[in-house]
């Protein structure tokens, strides 16, 4: 079985640039993205972490830790970092697991035999307060990765957790937001959305964003 959204994050226990991580316990209250990497020394993946250590503040603003994943040893972790700092101008701030045993990867799903079964397709798990995974993709070792996505599904994961709203296609944190068609109560939509809204359809209705 693999994992969904609405499945419990595994537990690990794994070495990292940053000593021993016992995966949940390191998470504590935060919000968690984890993200592989198909190799280290690989021009993507460089290109990728040293973007995330320069996002690491938006992150926290965000109430969630960032965590990275190769299937190679500290040793060449660290190493790798030395260039990643070299190369991309900026020092890095968070940890890569060391998972040659592919512990981790396999747990999560990140190796796909079909592809290449010596390393990890660029897989996202994004992980609530919970340790529940609520949204996650995956890209082939090729391709990198947008990381101002990631920032958006996080807005839109946590603005739609405590508002009764949706977000449409193309949304960026400030625009306008759907009102989700469960909610029908008018006396109580207009508490919860004091600007007002306009109905385009019956199941269609937009509102300013609720928290701005």
């Amino acid at each position: 079985m693999g994992l969904h959204i609405g499945s419990t994050a595994p537990d690990f226990e794994q070495d990292s640039t940053e000593g021993r991580i016992r995966f949940h316990e390191w998470a504590g209250d935060k919000w968690v993205v984890l993200f592989s990497h198909p190799a280290d020394y690989t021009p993507v993946c460089t290109t990728e972490l040293g973007l995330v250590a320069r996002l690491k503040d938006k992150f926290a603003q965000r109430n969630a830790k960032v965590i990275a994943l190769s299937v190679d040893p500290v040793d060449s972790h660290l190493g790798w970092v030395k260039d990643i700092e070299d190369t991309q101008g900026v020092k890095m701030n968070y940890p890569i697991l060391a998972d040659g045993d592919q512990k981790v990867s396999k747990l999560y799903d990140m190796v796909h035999p079909e592809c290449d079964p010596k390393i990890t397709v660029r897989s996202v798990y994004f992980i609530d307060p919970k340790k529940k995974i609520r949204a996650t993709f995956t890209y082939p070792p090729s391709a990198g990765r947008n990381f101002d996505e990631v920032l958006r599904v996080l807005d839109s994961l946590q603005l739609t957790d405590n508002h009764s709203v949706a977000t449409p296609g193309n949304w960026k944190d400030g625009d306008d937001v759907v009102i989700v068609p469960s909610l029908k109560d008018p006396e109580v939509m207009k508490q919860k959305f004091p600007k007002g809204w306009k109905e385009l359809r019956p199941y269609l209705r937009m509102t300013p964003q609720p928290n701005k």
